[in-house]
């Protein structure tokens, strides 16, 4: 009984290595053009309150029963608030779900750090569409680059 009441909210095994599925550069025109421009190797993002940011879009990804992971770099200069990855997967006749990085959350004045968050794919869910936004809570600047999107393959 133990064993079986682990499986339900352990997340699945891995069942083969990470691989990227998309990386992203700044000589890619993001989705929201406000406020966003090319900078220091990916892109500047000046906010004035709080607002999510569509940063790029990719259809038919033709995956399924994977762990999906939205990367990347961010750097922030005087945010008053805080600023995280989120990523919206949308599965046909289901709607659409989402992972954000609340955990994950940049603030205030912060050097470069690295980024992830995790979109668990069952079998038999195949999205047609993830969005990978930007999501920040006040003013100030921030930068992102390195942005990738993997998915690494689960046993079942």
């Amino acid at each position: 009984m133990l064993k079986w009441l682990k499986s339900l909210i352990s997340a699945p095994k891995p069942a083969g290595p990470a691989q990227v599925l998309r990386t992203f550069s700044p000589a890619q025109p993001t989705i929201a053009q406000a406020g966003i421009r090319a900078d220091q190797g990916g892109w500047r993002i000046d906010t004035t309150g709080e607002q999510t940011i569509r940063l790029f879009e990719v259809e038919a990804p033709a995956v399924e029963q994977c762990l999906l992971t939205y990367r990347a770099e961010l750097r922030t200069d005087g945010l008053k608030g805080r600023a995280f990855l989120e990523m919206w997967c949308r599965l046909p006749g289901h709607g659409e779900f989402f992972s954000k990085g609340h955990k994950q959350a940049v603030s205030g004045t912060a050097n470069w750090a690295h980024f992830e968050i995790p979109f668990y794919l069952k079998a038999g869910q195949k999205p047609d569409l993830i969005k990978l936004n930007l999501a920040v809570e006040g003013a100030g600047t921030t930068w992102l680059r390195n942005i990738e999107l993997l998915q690494t393959p689960l046993s079942s």
